[in-house]
């Protein structure tokens, strides 16, 4: 295998994230993985396949820790110009309690951006539509639709007892 195809793979890498967290993870067929980088060639295949083996087996493995965070829902969020009372404002639009039709999930505690990736992931994985989310100290907020409030509270704490470590 030339030093070009397995820097190749691993740069391809970057542009799969999911790929990486697989291959953390342990749960990756080698040489599918290789065709699903757009090689064909089957000694491309098997020298990527290696490459990715040799990559997954410098990896540190995947592991999961549980957050400390209470989770809460807030009804009838609507959105304003970005005010005090918003409970996210990004670029001058927020998400404020009063009259409108969205729900937050809000989770105050130990939180941080890997946890919001974790819960977008979940959240995506549940088929729950995110209209808006972030995460700043220690407060995470997801802005969904009504009726997947209750969902969305579901997902929201099991990503919370799994963030990638």
């Amino acid at each position: 295998m030339t030093d070009t195809l397995a820097a190749a793979v691993r740069e391809s890498l970057h542009d799969h994230p999911f790929l990486h967290t697989a291959l953390r993870a342990g749960v990756v067929n080698h040489a599918a993985a290789a065709r699903f980088l757009g090689l064909d060639a089957e000694a491309e295949v098997d020298a990527a396949a290696t490459a990715l083996r040799r990559h997954a087996d410098a990896l540190d493995g995947y592991g999961t820790e549980s957050r400390d965070a209470r989770v809460a829902m807030e009804s009838r969020l609507g959105r304003v110009e970005a005010a005090e009372d918003a409970l996210l404002a990004v670029n001058g639009t927020g998400f404020a309690p009063g009259e409108g039709s969205l729900t937050g999930v809000l989770a105050t505690g130990d939180v941080d951006a890997t946890a919001l990736g974790a819960v977008l992931g979940r959240l995506g994985v549940a088929d729950v539509a995110v209209e808006a989310a972030g995460v700043a100290g220690d407060a995470l907020l997801v802005v969904v639709g009504r009726r997947d409030g209750p969902d969305a509270v579901r997902a929201v704490e099991a990503a919370l007892d799994g963030v990638p470590a």
